[in-house]
C-alpha cells in the first residue's frame, strides 16, 4: 500500500514541481513589483504610521480618476463638432458649481461632526465612483446627456475623497515628518500612478469606449476596500476643534487668528488653481481647432498634458526637499515664476511657449501648495488644523471651477488666452505678494502651532 503510494507521489511529484515552478515565474513580476511598491509606500515609518496605506489608497483614487477622465475626454473633445463639445462642457461645469458652493459651508462642518467616520466617508466616496463608473458604460457611447449627472456625481466625489484625504494626513504622520514630506509623499504617489494609468486607460479605450470605465471600476473597488482597511487612528479626533474663516468671537481659534500668512498664501493658491482650470479647458479646445505645428490635436494635448504632469512632479519633489524654507516667500516667488511664464507665453505665444508655461504652471501649484500646507501646520493651532485643511481644499477646487469656467468661455485665441492666464496670476500677485513678503521678513511674529 504504500509502496503504491509512493509509486503515485514519484509519477505526480514532478508535474506538482512543473506546476510550482511555472506559477512562481507567473507571479515573480507581479510579486516582485508588489514588495517594491510596499517598500517605497511604507519607508522611514510610513508603514507603522499608517500614512503608507493612504499613499496606496491615493495612487489608487488618480489610477481611478485618471481611467474616466480618459473615457470622458474622447466623449467631449473630440467625438462631437468643437461648438456642441463647449455647449456640453459649458453645461458640465454649470452643474459643477452648485455643488462646490455647497461643499465649503458643508462638507467641512459635516467632518467636524462626524470626526470618526473619515474612513467610512472615503469608501463611500470610492464606492460611488465604482458605481458611477458602471451607469456612464452606456451613455458614454451614444453621448447622451445622461452621462453628465453621473460625471457630476463622479467629480463631486473625486472632491469629497480629497477633502477627507487632507483632513486625514495630519492623524497618520510618522515621527520626524512634517506635514509637508506626509503631503508630499501622498501626492507623488498619485501622480506616478497617473502616469501609468493614463496609457492604459488610452489602450482600454482603443478596445471600447466603454473599457476605461470598468478599468475605472475595478479600480475604485480596490480603494473601498483599502479605505476600510485604515489603521482606526484615522477616525480618531482627540483633541480636535472646528475651524472658521471667518472671525466669530475672540476666544474661538480662526484661520483669521494666527496672522495673514495663511490667508495670502490661500490667496496665491486660489490664483493657481484658477490659472490650471483656464488651461486645462481652454487649451483642450484650442488645441483641437490649431494643433501644434505638425502634431494632431490629441498629440497636441499629451505634449502639454506631459508638460504639465512632469512639472506638477518637479515641484512636488522640491516641495519636500524646501519644507525647512520660509513658504511664505516660497509661494511669492513661484507666483511670479508663473507670471512671468504667462507673459512670455502671450508675447511669443507658440508650441514650446505652451508646452513651458504648462510645465511652469504644474511646478508652481504644486510647491505652492505644499508651502500652504507648511504654513497651516505651522500657523494653524492643532486643534483646529485638521477642519482648516478641509476648508481650504473645498475653496481651491471651487477657484479651479471658475478657471474652467472662464477657458470654455474665451475665444480660441491663443495670445488673448495667454494674456489673460497673465492677468489671473497678476491679480494673486497683486493680492498677496506684498502680505506674504511682509510675512516672510517678519519671521517669528506671528505665533506658531505647538
Amino acid at each position: 500500500m504504500a509502496a503504491a503510494s509512493s509509486s503515485d507521489d514519484d509519477g505526480a511529484g514532478p508535474l506538482r514541481r512543473a506546476a510550482r515552478r511555472a506559477g512562481r515565474a507567473l507571479r515573480a513580476p507581479f510579486a516582485g513589483t508588489a514588495r517594491t511598491v510596499r517598500r517605497a509606500t511604507h519607508a522611514h515609518g510610513a508603514g507603522e504610521s499608517g500614512l503608507g496605506k493612504l499613499i496606496e489608497l491615493h495612487a489608487v483614487n488618480g489610477a481611478g480618476d485618471v481611467m474616466v477622465t480618459v473615457a470622458l475626454a474622447s466623449t467631449v473633445f473630440f467625438s462631437v463638432p468643437t461648438d456642441e463639445a463647449r455647449g456640453r462642457v459649458a453645461l458640465y461645469l454649470a452643474i459643477t458649481m452648485a455643488p462646490f458652493t455647497l461643499l465649503a459651508p458643508v462638507i467641512g462642518p459635516l467632518l467636524d461632526k462626524l470626526p470618526h467616520g473619515r474612513r467610512a466617508a472615503m469608501a463611500g466616496a470610492m464606492l460611488t465612483r465604482a458605481l458611477l463608473a458602471i451607469l456612464m458604460t452606456g451613455a458614454v457611447v451614444t453621448g447622451s446627456l445622461e452621462l453628465y449627472p453621473a460625471a457630476l456625481g463622479v467629480l463631486v466625489a473625486s472632491k469629497a475623497y480629497g477633502v477627507v484625504r487632507s483632513a486625514v494626513v495630519p492623524r497618520l504622520l510618522p515621527h520626524g515628518f512634517s506635514l509637508v514630506k506626509a503631503n508630499s509623499r501622498v501626492t507623488l504617489a498619485g501622480l506616478l500612478a497617473t502616469g501609468i494609468a493614463a496609457p492604459i486607460g488610452v489602450g482600454l479605450q482603443q478596445i471600447g469606449p466603454a473599457w476605461p470605465l470598468y478599468g475605472a471600476c475595478l479600480l475604485f473597488a480596490a480603494g473601498t476596500v483599502l479605505a476600510l482597511s485604515m489603521p482606526h487612528k484615522v477616525d480618531s479626533a482627540r483633541g480636535e476643534r472646528k475651524a472658521h474663516m471667518l472671525t466669530h468671537g475672540e476666544r474661538k481659534p480662526s484661520l483669521r487668528t494666527v496672522g495673514p500668512s495663511v490667508l495670502h498664501g490661500l490667496q496665491a493658491n486660489a490664483a493657481h488653481r484658477v490659472l490650471s482650470g483656464f488651461l486645462i479647458f481652454f487649451l483642450a479646445f484650442l488645441l483641437r481647432e490649431h494643433p501644434l505645428d505638425g502634431q494632431s490635436a490629441a498629440v497636441s494635448l499629451s505634449i502639454v498634458g506631459v508638460a504639465a504632469g512632469v512639472g506638477n512632479a518637479c515641484g512636488t519633489a522640491v516641495g519636500a526637499w524646501l519644507r525647512a524654507r520660509a513658504p511664505e516667500l516660497i509661494v511669492a516667488v513661484v507666483l511670479a515664476l508663473a507670471l512671468a511664464a504667462a507673459v512670455a507665453a502671450s508675447v511669443f505665444f507658440g508650441g514650446i511657449a505652451v508646452a513651458v508655461l504648462g510645465a511652469v504652471a504644474g511646478f508652481t501649484q504644486a510647491l505652492s501648495k505644499l508651502s500652504l500646507d507648511a504654513m497651516i501646520q505651522r500657523d494653524v493651532p492643532e486643534s483646529v488644523r485638521t477642519s482648516a485643511f478641509a476648508r481650504s481644499e473645498t475653496l481651491l477646487q471651487m477657484a479651479w471651477v471658475v478657471g474652467g469656467a472662464v477657458g470654455i468661455a474665451l475665444p480660441l485665441n491663443g495670445p488673448l488666452g495667454m494674456g489673460v492666464a497673465a492677468v489671473i496670476l497678476a491679480l494673486g500677485a497683486l493680492l498677496t505678494v506684498r502680505g506674504l513678503l511682509g510675512a516672510a521678513r517678519r519671521g517669528t511674529a506671528y505665533p506658531r502651532a505647538a
